[in-house]
């Protein structure tokens, strides 16, 4: 395989990876809200704080500049991968958990959100560098 076809691979993943990361992630962010558990309506009655769900306006509102940091995650999982330094992942994970922290920990919505939205993203961008992968090989 030529040098040319390499890079032209990788960044083709890489574009897949971010390009349609979001509107999958968005999609199970949706399915999540649907579910039966989603918001804790019974906290209410409890005084405790109320989760609006993972696509609640308050979740939303609190993780601002989400689609940029998604969009991000995705293009550095998915190289991580075609290049075969998966670990680098874990490096992701923890910038990702440690900026978000001081939201997670004030809104359950907004933790529900992080954590669905992040596996979604994560899985979606590892099946892609890995499908990049196994085409250059």
């Amino acid at each position: 395989m030529t040098t040319a076809t390499t890079i032209a691979t990788g960044a083709l993943s890489i574009l897949v990876s971010v390009a349609l990361g979001w509107p999958l992630t968005r999609g199970v962010l949706r399915l999540a809200s649907r579910s039966s558990d989603a918001g804790d309506r019974g906290a209410e009655r409890a005084g405790a704080t109320v989760s609006d769900g993972p696509d609640g306006a308050r979740a939303r509102a609190s993780l601002r500049g989400g689609a940029w940091i998604g969009i991000l995650e995705r293009a550095a999982i998915t190289a991580s991968v075609l290049t075969g330094f998966p670990t680098a992942i874990a490096f992701v994970i923890a910038v990702k958990g440690l900026g978000r922290y001081p939201e997670l920990k004030e809104n359950p919505g907004a933790s529900e959100r992080f954590v669905i939205g992040t596996l979604a993203s994560m899985l979606w961008a590892a099946a892609v560098g890995l499908l990049g992968r196994a085409l250059l090989a």
